[in-house]
């Protein structure tokens, strides 16, 4: 059987269009050219990574426009009609990434860049879904005839990567993503991989994030272009390049499951630059400047999956970067069915997720697999103050609508 291919393509520092563009189109040579994927006339919908602010260069946080840009011309090339489409996380306004970085002067230079939070939604059945039977994407997904998913590469606070599957969360709308970590991420994103079909994944991972990515983590230049037809061994190439076993990324796992993709190193042609020469281990979320309080505990279950564990973390974290560590004092956070300390009160106690029992759960219970970071910080927080969402517009009861 003929291994997936995926291509890996070093330019060089600080890269501007020119060579950015000569990295993409060498990166999709070698793995045979795209002309099987896209036809003269096809709506390509060309999928970045636009989370939040951050948008400058070295921030590591948003697609770089220069990349979106290179994957446009090489669709126009072809004859089809190439669009720029994202939606922003929950809460985040999308216009002002737009507005801010340099995806606008892609606008002004005449390339279709696309909010899709300002385009109608609709509801797409799931291929097979194990979450949903429906998922609401934007109208512009159903249309279009080509996805390509162009990621940034980061480390993530919940999944441990994101890259060319996870990044496909923007083509939902803010209620599916919220339901999403509701019912349960690790699958649901893998619904929306199957239904959706992306043909391609060309990822950014020019200047990346390592620590607690997808938006506040560290920068890491690795002046890279990956490409590939099966995202899963996208995913698979790109868990390897940043120092993970690709077991442990449960997105491309359960992808692989399903058979949307391969995950075996040994069934994935590298081309282009050897694996070794260019990898590098990245800092993890769960690595990165954890926080500590004396009187303050953290107890994780047997069960505690990664996502949970990573989530808890990054609401400390966020808690400490809007100065809100004081309401730590007294509480207690359990996940993954942990007991209840002897001699610590109920009342003072935040459960986490949805692997932990229902008998196990208190009054301050945080539904979701995994939830959102700030819905565990609402709930050691109370009414005791404000959530200050960190780069979200919203506050958090209005995102809720």
């Amino acid at each position: 059987m003929k291994k997936a291919q995926v291509s890996i393509v070093k330019t060089n520092q600080n890269p501007g269009y020119a060579k950015i563009s000569e990295a993409v189109r060498k990166a999709l040579d070698l793995i045979g050219g795209i002309e099987d994927i896209i036809k003269p006339g096809n709506l390509v919908l060309i999928n970045p990574s636009w989370v939040a602010p951050p948008v400058e260069r070295e921030a590591g946080c948003i697609t770089l426009p220069e990349v979106s840009r290179a994957v446009a011309d090489v669709v126009r090339d072809l004859g089809a009609r190439p669009v720029i489409a994202e939606s922003s996380a929950v809460g985040v306004d999308t216009e002002k990434v737009i507005q801010s970085s340099g995806y606008k002067d892609l606008m002004d230079m005449g390339y279709e860049v696309i909010n899709l939070k300002n385009t109608p939604h609709v509801d797409i059945p799931t291929d097979n879904g194990k979450i949903f039977e429906a998922i609401q994407c934007w109208e512009l997904v159903q249309e279009a005839d080509v996805v390509i998913s162009v990621p940034k590469l980061k480390t993530h606070d919940q999944t441990e990567m994101t890259c060319a599957i996870k990044n496909l969360k923007g083509l939902l709308t803010d209620k599916w993503k919220r339901l999403e970590h509701q019912e349960g991420l690790f699958e649901s994103v893998v619904d929306l991989l199957a239904t959706v079909k992306p043909s391609l994944a060309i990822v950014d991972a020019i200047i990346c994030q390592e620590g607690v990515g997808p938006v506040f983590g560290k920068p890491v230049e690795m002046d890279l272009i990956v490409a590939g037809k099966d995202l899963v061994a996208v995913d698979s190439t790109c868990a390897q390049l940043i120092g993970y076993d690709p077991s442990e990324t449960l997105l491309t796992v359960n992808a692989a499951k399903r058979g949307l993709g391969v995950m075996d190193p040994e069934e994935i042609e590298i081309l282009g630059e050897p694996l070794d020469k260019v990898k590098r281990r990245f800092l993890r979320a769960i690595e990165d400047d954890p926080v500590q309080i004396d009187d303050f505990q953290l107890i994780h279950g047997e069960v505690t999956c990664t996502g949970c564990r990573n989530t808890v973390m990054s609401a400390l974290i966020d808690m400490r970067n809007a100065d809100q560590l004081e309401f730590l004092h007294g509480i207690t956070v359990l996940t993954g069915g942990a007991h209840i300390p002897e001699g610590v009160a109920p009342e003072n106690v935040v459960t986490v997720g949805k692997c932990m029992p229902k008998e196990g759960r208190t009054a301050r219970h945080v539904k979701g697999c995994p939830p959102n970071n700030a819905y565990v910080v609402k709930a050691i927080i109370g009414d005791r103050a404000e959530v200050k969402r960190m780069y979200a517009d919203d506050t958090l009861d209005k995102t809720e609508d």
